[in-house]
């Protein structure tokens, strides 16, 4: 049954209308443009299409649409301000921590949620944290030296 939703998407009002059991990563692609999450497996298995619910990393492919009314929800697009790369985002990119890049978007968000909560993590928390993503190109370290560096102010 289609239904008018709204919530709060990087920062924005965002009003849609769609099936309420709909996949909210269908709707942030499809609806809203924004392309940054990734349909990976399609069951919170590889972490690609991760966003952040009031702050909180959660899997998009498999979350009803509904859920999300009235509330905030951040994708990889969000993490940047007025078109300048966040800290995160530039470490990520001084590491040179991507290959392909399929996995990062999703990566990129739970690392900013960790970052947010501990902004200064052990590199066993930062572990625990993207433990959920799979890389297949094998971007680990690099992923990891990254979130260290954005720890650190940017320099490692």
């Amino acid at each position: 049954m289609t239904e008018r939703f709204s919530f709060v998407v990087n920062g924005y009002p965002a009003e849609v209308t769609a099936d309420g059991t709909a996949p909210l990563l269908s709707v942030l692609r499809d609806e809203l443009n924004l392309r940054g999450s990734r349909y990976g497996c399609g069951t919170e298995q590889c972490g690609a299409c991760m966003v952040l619910i009031d702050g909180v990393p959660a899997y998009s492919c498999t979350r009803d649409t509904a859920s999300v009314a009235g509330r905030r929800v951040t994708t990889v697009e969000g993490l940047s301000s007025n078109g300048a790369l966040s800290p995160l985002q530039q470490a990520f990119l001084d590491e040179q921590a991507g290959q392909c890049g399929y996995c990062l978007s999703g990566i990129l968000v739970s690392a900013s949620a960790l970052l947010a909560k501990n902004p200064n993590p052990s590199r066993a928390e930062i572990v625990t944290a993207l433990d959920p993503h799979l890389c297949r190109c094998g971007m680990h370290n690099r992923v990891i030296r990254a979130v260290q560096r954005a720890a650190a102010g940017g320099s490692t």
